[in-house]
Formats: structure tokens, C-alpha cells, sequence
């Protein structure tokens, strides 16, 4: 083992956005028992520290992974394309247009149906952009589309926290 794998290869994983989640974490659970901190007890304080830094790397790796958003922007990366969502918002306009009419319908919207509609609409989106992303990263290996669809996500994924706040007013309210 090499702590200094990528998460895949640490995971003994195929290096693929789709990922059965039963199969991550069973191979997060069968490395974290090998590295786990307390089969280490009686070897000193130096294994045991090593074995803490394996098992906070096979943590992270298995946090990682299990999210389909970083999955595919660890991909990404892996790929030579970062995602680089922090200094590159730019985004196609028509996606712009949609994201302004989420924003105002959220806004407008009057009752918690509304905010449901809005909830579903948004969400159906968010499972069309998922199966593309699969598309681009696992068939086409087209890594800056994946990354221009993983910046697309996380501004969608932002709304639907937006619209879950609304709905939990609704849900406050007396």
C-alpha cells in the first residue's frame, strides 16, 4: 500500500465516476480494519502514529469518493483538468438565464407547493447534469466539459440548499 495513492488505487477501485456505493464502502471498511489505530495498540506509540495517518487517508479518500461531486471533480484533476471553481465561474449563458429564472421563481414562489414544484424541477436537473457527467468522465474521457458540468453542479446543488431553507420555513411556520 501507498498512503500517497490516489484514492482509487487506495480503495483498489476502478478509476470511474460510476461507483456502486456498496462497493466503495466496503473497501473503506476492509482498509480501515487493516489500518485502523487500535490493531496497533501494543506496537508503540510511532506505529500507532502511522497508523492514524493511514487511517485519516483512507478516510478522506473514502469522504471524497462517496460524493458524486468531488468524485468527478477528483477525477478531473486526476486528468490534468482542475476544476478550479473558486476562479473560474464563467458559465454558458443559457444556463445563466435558467439559474436567474430558478432564483426568481424561488423568490416569487407564494406556498410550499410552489417551493416543492421548484424543488422537483430543479432536482430532475441536477439528475440529467449527474448522468452527463458520467457520460463526459466514463465513456468520453472529456475532462473539461466534465469540469464545465461539475461547476454547473455545485451552482445547482447551492439553489437546492437555497430551496430547502424556504421549505423548512414553510415547515417552522405555526
Amino acid at each position: 500500500m501507498n498512503i500517497d495513492a490516489d484514492d482509487f488505487t487506495l480503495l483498489g477501485l476502478p478509476r470511474a465516476f460510476a461507483l456502486e456505493r456498496s462497493q466503495l464502502d466496503a473497501a473503506w471498511k476492509a482498509l480501515q480494519a487493516k489500518v485502523h489505530p487500535d490493531r496497533f495498540a501494543a506496537e508503540g506509540a510511532a506505529a500507532q502514529r502511522v497508523a492514524m495517518q493511514w487511517a485519516v487517508r483512507v478516510n478522506e479518500a473514502h469522504q471524497r469518493l462517496k460524493d458524486p461531486l468531488r468524485r468527478a471533480g477528483y477525477l478531473c484533476e486526476l486528468g490534468g483538468v482542475p476544476v478550479q471553481s473558486e476562479n473560474n465561474t464563467a458559465m454558458p449563458g443559457d444556463f445563466l438565464m435558467q439559474q436567474m429564472q430558478w432564483r426568481e421563481a424561488l423568490e416569487d414562489a407564494g406556498s410550499a407547493a410552489e417551493v416543492e414544484a421548484l424543488s422537483d424541477e430543479v432536482g430532475a436537473q441536477r439528475r440529467a447534469r449527474l448522468t452527463r457527467l458520467a457520460g463526459l468522465l466514463d465513456v468520453q474521457a472529456a475532462l473539461a466539459p466534465a469540469a464545465q458540468e461539475v461547476r454547473a453542479l455545485m451552482f445547482i446543488d447551492r439553489l437546492l440548499e437555497e430551496i430547502d431553507v424556504r421549505l423548512q420555513r414553510y415547515e417552522d411556520a405555526p
